[in-house]
């Protein structure tokens, strides 16, 4: 733990609890959130083939766990943490354009 939070720049253990909580709230939400928007687009296991619907679904989970991820961050007070977690994650992935001045 303590290499981790060497790692992330963090003080405290608790801290270190809040930021696993926003990871797992925020996984779990995006897994949730996931399903009605599918739903909303017509995309059920009903009319689609599971090898089209959970490749989409998967896809849809990605950008409303980044905007999931911030949100919970703030409401935790960890805001700083997550927004430079998300930045650094975003320009690995080729989207460090979006942050640039």
């Amino acid at each position: 733990m303590q290499r981790l939070k060497e790692r992330w720049g963090i003080q405290s253990n608790v801290q270190l609890v809040m930021i696993f909580v926003v990871f797992a709230v925020t996984g779990s939400s995006a897994a949730k959130l996931a399903e009605p928007v599918t739903n909303y687009l017509g995309i059920t296991l009903e009319n689609v083939n599971a090898w089209i619907y959970w490749p989409i679904r998967i896809l849809l989970i990605f950008p409303i766990y980044q905007v999931l991820l911030v949100f919970f961050g703030f409401i935790f007070g960890q805001f700083r943490f997550f927004w430079n977690f998300e930045k650094k994650m975003l320009s690995r992935m080729g989207f460090g354009f979006l942050f640039r001045s």
